[in-house]
């Protein structure tokens, strides 16, 4: 896919093995100037080194929305935004880890998109993809507080794509199912919880299945694709 031209800023990318780290990769493969983020400056180097010279990281803590007002600042003017960091809560009743994962997977998808919509309004037009996931349509145990932020982000997105249609600025999710990612692995374990188990195919995804259709959704071949959240999950929201 070609992106020569085009500046991308894609959050929570900041780790080797995770989802962010394999659509930076296409994206700057296709040519584009991309921006990375996460809370590990060492992490994100070692991104960077791997993607090379198309790359650049900056430090963000998406929790706090002065830092995110302050990325969406430092990372210039945007052709394409993922809006992809979150948090992934197992089964939990603590408050804090709750506003923190609604600060993270909702709130900084917010303000990102308010704050950079405009400017590729004003600069003939752009793309914006939100990493929603499965847990946000179909019930799973532990996942409430997770799929509740997802089922938000996928509002959000058809609300952004109505009103941001007539300014050229597309506005889609993508929705993955179980997927091997360095977070999901930490979190549930080398089987992703046995999720795989539960999806038509009958595996967990690797990041970079799921990254290719980040890229195209991103890229000018969806050009006519708004408001759609498109399933990139073995088949799970079928049955």
């Amino acid at each position: 896919m070609d992106f020569k031209g085009r500046k991308a800023l894609i959050t929570g990318s900041g780790a080797i093995g995770g989802l962010g780290h394999a659509v930076a990769g296409i994206l700057a493969a296709g040519g584009a100037d991309v921006t990375i983020t996460g809370r590990d400056l060492d992490r994100g180097a070692r991104v960077v080194e791997d993607i090379g010279g198309h790359a650049r990281f900056l430090q963000a803590d998406l929790s706090e929305s002065e830092y995110v007002r302050r990325l969406a600042d430092e990372a210039g003017p945007v052709d394409i935004l993922i809006n992809n960091a979150a948090v992934l809560l197992g089964a939990t009743q603590d408050l804090d880890a709750y506003d923190e994962a609604f600060a993270v997977n909702v709130r900084a998808p917010f303000v990102l998109t308010a704050a950079l919509a405009p400017r590729m309004a004003a600069t003939g037009g752009g793309s914006i993809v939100n990493i929603s996931s499965t847990a946000a349509g179909i019930g799973m145990p532990g996942m409430a507080v997770y799929g509740a932020t997802k089922a938000a982000l996928e509002s959000l997105t058809r609300a952004w794509a109505a009103e941001f249609a007539p300014l050229k600025v597309r506005v889609n999710a993508v929705s993955p199912g179980p997927m091997r990612s360095s977070k999901a692995t930490a979190i549930l374990g080398q089987d992703v919880g046995g999720f795989g188990e539960t999806v038509p195919m009958a595996r967990v995804a690797d990041p970079a299945e799921v990254a290719e259709v980040v890229a195209f959704v991103a890229s000018d071949r969806a050009s006519f694709m708004t408001g759609a959240t498109v399933a990139a999950d073995g088949g799970r929201s079928a049955i």
